[in-house]
């Protein structure tokens, strides 16, 4: 007799502890608002400084501005004077990563600050294609926790978001939305609250109508939470 064949089944990846969903909303709406840094747990993981971002420097990030050798920034396309891109090498790592990490760490660009991959683990999305596998391969471990039947409430009603953005596109102003997952997760973020009723139900469209006005409040829910923050919302990484 021949040897019988032993399938394997596929390595599953450590989980990583993402913490509670509420409380992770809370902090990334708050490091939004005030744009300030978000603090993940990146032990030595360096996903994003090697997935072929550009990175987007704006004129307020001085110290970046003065820490950057002028060569490696461009302008930013579809931006005023004074915003640049930082690229990256043939394989997709930042130029500022050296062996000992970013060169540049703490006058890094508030793109880099505020830059949190659980984001697309909160929304349900991957970060991108083949050229984003190592944040992908990140994404998901990360596991939420629920310590109140609100945070399960919360990560549903983020999720409905993101879902009706993407499946009512043509709802929106131009009749589309961003293709780049960063900005679609962080439109889902700024605008969770119109699916959430006060009970923790969602709320369901129904028909034409329905979804029409959600849209519009999707719209208004973004703008706002745009206007309350300290400066222009910036959603990480450029394709």
């Amino acid at each position: 007799m021949g040897r019988s064949r032993v399938s394997r089944k596929p390595a599953v990846a450590t989980p990583l502890a993402a913490g509670g969903f509420s409380a992770w909303l809370c902090e990334l709406q708050r490091a939004l608002r005030t744009q300030s840094e978000t603090h993940v747990a990146c032990g030595s993981c360096n996903a994003c400084c090697s997935s072929a971002y550009f990175i987007h420097v704006r004129p307020e990030d001085k110290a970046a501005h003065k820490a950057i050798q002028k060569s490696l920034l461009v302008q930013a396309p579809g931006l005023p004077k004074g915003h640049k891109l930082l690229g990256h090498d043939v394989h997709g790592m930042c130029p500022l990563w050296k062996k000992a990490g970013c060169s540049i760490y703490v006058a890094r660009p508030l793109v880099c600050r505020i830059y949190d991959c659980r984001i697309f683990a909160a929304v349900g999305i991957l970060a991108g294609g083949d050229d984003k596998a190592r944040i992908n391969a990140q994404v998901l471990r990360w596991k939420f926790s629920y310590p109140t039947p609100h945070d399960r409430a919360e990560h549903r009603a983020v999720q409905a978001a993101l879902s009706f953005i993407r499946d009512h596109a043509v709802l929106f102003p131009g009749g589309r939305v961003p293709s780049d997952a960063n900005q679609l997760a962080l439109l889902a973020i700024m605008s969770y609250g119109v699916f959430l009723k006060k009970d923790d139900s969602l709320v369901t469209v129904r028909g034409p109508k329905t979804a029409a006005k959600l849209a519009a409040r999707v719209v208004e829910a973004c703008r706002v939470f745009a206007a309350n923050s300290e400066s222009t919302l910036t959603g990480g990484g450029a394709d």
